[in-house]
Formats: C-alpha cells, structure tokens, sequence
C-alpha cells in the first residue's frame, strides 16, 4: 500500500486534479489529494499526497509559494493570462525605473480581487461557470501577502517582456498580481508564463516527472520515490517518545504528560523511529494535532 509524497513538476497543459488522477491509476490508490492548485498553463512544484499521507495536505496547503512568473505588458485579457481572450491592446511606453517603482506598491500585504477565471465561488456557483456564460458578479478583495517582488535579470521566458520572481501567501493570483501591475502603468498586462519553484517546503529540486513516475512503476519501482509524509514537517522539532505506554497514549489519541518541553509543534516518532503525529505541547501536556501512523 502506497503511504508518501511526490513532488511533481507539472507539465503545461495539465489541470492538478489531472495530475492526481493519473497517479491513482499508477499506485492504484484512490486517497491521492494535491497542496496547492496550478493552473493548467503553468508548470512546477505540484505536492501530491497519497495514501495516508493525503492526511497532511491540509498543513501543506496553507505555506507560502515561490513563482517564476512572465509578465506581458500592453495587452489585456479575460483570463488575466495568455491564455485568454484578448480584450484591448496598448502601447508600452515603461522604463525599466518604472516597472521597479511599481513593483515596490505591490510588496507587502495588499488586496486582490479575484478574477472572474477562478474557483472562488460566490452565492455557490464557481465564478469561472459564471464568466463561461458571459456574467461577471461583483468580488470583495481578498488580502494576500506578497513577501518578495523582484525584477529578475537575463531573457524573459519566451513570449513574456520581463521577469518576475514571486514569493506569496497562500491564496495569492500571480495573473492578477500581473495584470494590476499593468493597470498601475497605464499600459494593461498579463501573466505569459507561470513556473512554480517551492510550495509547502518543496522545491524543484525535489521534483519528478510524471514519465520518470510511469517509468519507476513499470520497474515495480514507484513507491521508492515516495518520500516520507513527515518531510512535509521538516521545520518542527522532534520529539521522540521514551516507553510503550506513551506511545499508546499517543495512539489512541490521549493527552500525554510533557513537562519542561516548550510550548509548540512538534513531530512526534515512536521509540522505534516511527512517525505518529503532529503532536503539539501547551501547559505541560502533548496533544495529538494530527495522526499519521497505520492504524
């Protein structure tokens, strides 16, 4: 049975939930969930969570992301990316002093209305179903935190005028962030590109193609690259339990004595260096946020 983590680069093309299909066809495991949806158009770092592991998609979805996004200026689309319908087309007359000042505006937390192309639902209908059928409803800004903008050097990926490296919060629209970066220089924009490079902890580095999965399957390989559900707590402490009956008390779900260890999260491992939980201390006492043992 297939328990762990692939961090896949997503092709272009491909939805998330495409991705995640695929793989339950390929470990024939239907507990397959994704942290954090990308775009059909973009590429990247996709986390994929199967088997019990799907248990801990919920903490990975709420990191920070780091994007490689192409910025178009001059031209305006439905989408608010290349993908789009082209709806006007500007002249661009922006120096490259400009473009830095206005990145400068859209660093820090700020507000982004979603565009009407997303999954946000209003009144309980997803707003793309909504802009499908030529509607557009009125959206309350969202804020988001964008904790690094910057203007990278060297040849902008292919139909894109510059380079922009993205570090943001969860929730946050690279698409949009492009087109309100046109719409502050007068001229319009869109998103031509999208790469992600890190989410949840992972990075490209880390990542593996869907032909390198099908291919390790075919071996009877697939489950070695799965990597352990509890890399996705790399940052927490370890806390190791020291006899049996704390590790029943965690197993069943008790609170456990902890005294003298500091409040906060920790992932907690059995004595025989089995990952259990999410354990989290407060007052003297561990309690289990979240178990990841076979039951």
């Amino acid at each position: 049975m297939a328990n762990g983590i692939l961090i896949i680069d997503k092709p272009q093309g491909w939805t998330s939930m495409d991705v995640c299909a695929k793989l339950r066809g390929m470990f024939r495991e239907k507990r397959v969930g994704h942290a954090g949806t990308l775009d059909p158009m973009a590429t990247g770092v996709l986390p994929v969570f199967i088997g019990r592991a799907t248990r801990a998609v919920e903490f990975a979805a709420g990191s920070d992301k780091e994007y490689i996004a192409g910025l178009k200026l001059g031209i305006i689309t439905n989408t608010q990316d290349a993908t789009g319908e082209i709806l006007e087309e500007r002249a661009v007359e922006v120096t490259r002093n400009q473009l830095l000042a206005a990145l400068e505006r859209f660093t820090g937390d700020i507000e982004q209305v979603p565009p009407m192309y997303s999954a946000v639902k209003i009144n309980g209908k997803k707003l793309y179903e909504l802009a499908r059928k030529g509607k557009e409803v009125e959206r309350r800004p969202r804020p988001v935190t964008i904790h690094t903008l910057e203007l990278l050097e060297g040849a902008p990926p292919a139909g894109a005028d510059f380079a922009l490296r993205v570090v943001c919060s969860k929730g946050t629209y690279v698409r949009t962030l492009c087109h309100d970066i046109g719409q502050a220089l007068g001229c319009g924009g869109c998103m031509a590109s999208l790469r992600r490079v890190r989410a949840a902890g992972f990075t490209l580095e880390d990542s593996v193609t869907l032909d390198a999965v099908q291919a390790a399957v075919d071996r009877g390989e697939g489950e070695s690259l799965l990597l352990p559900v509890d890399s996705c707590f790399a940052g927490l402490p370890v806390l190791v339990l020291k006899n049996a009956a704390a590790e029943k008390k965690v197993r069943n779900g008790g609170l456990l004595a902890a005294r003298g260890i500091p409040d906060g999260e920790y992932r907690v491992y059995g004595m025989d260096k089995t990952f259990l939980a999410l354990g989290r201390a407060a007052d003297g006492r561990l309690s289990t946020v979240k178990s990841f043992f076979e039951v």
